[in-house]
């Protein structure tokens, strides 16, 4: 790579890093946005996070070693859920999942 081609990628990605990070944020400071953006900005969080985990639960060849080994993170999964949902506490789910996943995979 020469040096024109990586100041041109150089350049490229911080203009595109300017227009779709920066810019909205200067654009949009004193003004109020509509409930429906509001609420719809809110699921952003949530669906970054599940993107992550379900990245990690689903794979390809998850079922080529059978069927329990595949089922573990699955089960971990709605067990943490479970948790999260009476809990409300990160502490609880992390510690729970942990011990969950470590005891389904001495057993098995």
């Amino acid at each position: 790579m020469s040096w024109e081609e990586f100041w041109v990628i150089l350049v490229g990605c911080s203009l595109t890093i300017l227009a779709c990070r920066v810019l909205p944020m200067f654009l949009l400071k004193d003004r109020e946005l509509p409930q429906w953006a509001m609420q719809a900005l809110g699921l952003i969080p949530a669906a970054a996070f599940a993107a992550l985990v379900a990245n990690d639960l689903l794979e390809p060849g998850m079922f080529d070693e059978g069927a329990w080994p595949a089922a573990i993170p699955l089960l971990v999964a709605c067990i943490v859920v479970i948790v999260a949902r009476k809990t409300r506490s990160l502490l609880w789910s992390a510690v729970t999942g942990v011990a969950v996943y470590a005891l389904l995979a001495l057993i098995c």
